[in-house]
């Protein structure tokens, strides 16, 4: 493979799936297929969004462009608290089987500012953190583009915005987003403990920690990481290309621009089968019924662990065996 053209592609790593799939002569056809899906229900929803300016944004499965018939529809609207817009809304993106997956989180206004202004310290609450987190690392606007873009970039200015040096990860951004991935993981702990004895949501969450929140959470180090190719002046422009992609796509460019094939394959496939039992009705009523008393003996959730395992022995390859090790070990930790 010409390095030149891996290259281009870490830099616009749209598509890189794709030749992922072409250098390994592999597939990954639950994840294309979910692909497909999303944007085809992308276009349903903006068609009946049609005329809002504000930016009316979709996160989770339609974020990570992984989408299937049992995804919830997590959405919310940026910077408006008209009634007008939020009603138009809920008719478009709720219903009674597609409702938000978190109250406090979606279907609802919250304001770009806020994000922005509380960054760290007591007023930087969970909520107002991971709804910081999820607009950089898997959100999709279904109305007002360009006001998400705009809300986008305010936050990468925030963090952006001083003592970001030339050829260095951005320490601000980088801590945050270490940090948000350690909330994930403490949280899933505290939820647990906060249900005093049987958890009906254990499995799924134990499952989600261990695929899809790995995924989003490797999605956002990487190009953060990768900043240490670009000038201070270019790392905004790189961040919001690099973050316009799903993070599968910037998962492969780095496997491929890493020459790491075989490792990304190991990981990406590993993923593939996530996305494909995650699209199946009887697995999901089959995991929601698993309790951590129970979920030892089920061979699905034996099924979930192979998949983690292999999807994280691709991820620590990535990270500490090609070139970005030095990265890794020097930023990751301290």
């Amino acid at each position: 493979m010409d390095p030149r053209s891996a290259d281009h592609l870490l830099d616009e790593p749209e598509g890189a799936l794709d030749r992922l799939a072409e250098a390994a002569g592999a597939s990954f056809p639950n994840l294309v297929r979910a692909r497909e899906y999303t944007h085809a229900e992308l276009g349903k929803r903006a068609a009946r969004l049609e005329g809002i300016d504000s930016a009316v944004v979709l996160f989770g499965s339609w974020g990570r462009e992984e989408l299937t018939s049992e995804s919830d529809d997590d959405w919310a609207v940026l910077d408006d608290a008209g009634e007008t817009t939020l009603a138009r809304a809920r008719a478009v993106l709720g219903g009674a089987d597609r409702d938000p997956g978190q109250q406090d989180l979606f279907g609802l206004s919250f304001s770009c500012d806020e994000l922005v202004r509380n960054i760290g310290l007591d007023a930087d609450t969970n909520t107002n953190l991971t709804r910081r987190m999820l607009l950089l690392l898997e959100s999709r606007a279904v109305a007002g583009r360009a006001a998400h873009a705009r809300c986008v970039g305010q936050v990468l200015d925030a963090y952006l915005g001083h003592g970001v040096r030339d050829f260095q990860p951005p320490r601000f951004l980088l801590n945050d987003l270490i940090r948000y991935w350690r909330t994930i993981c403490v949280d899933f702990e505290g939820k647990r403990r906060s249900a005093q004895g049987d958890d009906p949501k254990y499995a799924a969450r134990n499952a989600k920690l261990r695929t899809s929140r790995k995924v989003l959470f490797a999605g956002g180090l990487l190009p953060v990481l990768l900043c240490h190719m670009k000038e201070a002046s270019e790392m905004p422009a790189f961040l919001t290309r690099q973050l316009a992609c799903s993070p599968v796509d910037r998962l492969a460019a780095a496997f491929i621009q890493q020459q790491a094939v075989p490792e990304g394959v190991r990981a990406i496939a590993a993923y593939d089968r996530w996305i494909g039992l995650m699209g199946d009705p009887a697995v999901r009523e089959e995991l929601a019924s698993l309790r951590q008393a129970t979920r030892d003996e089920s061979a699905l959730f034996a099924q979930i662990r192979e998949i983690g395992d292999d999807l994280q022995r691709g991820l620590l390859a990535l990270l500490y065996e090609t070139g970005l090790s030095p990265l890794t070990r020097w930023y990751g930790l301290f």
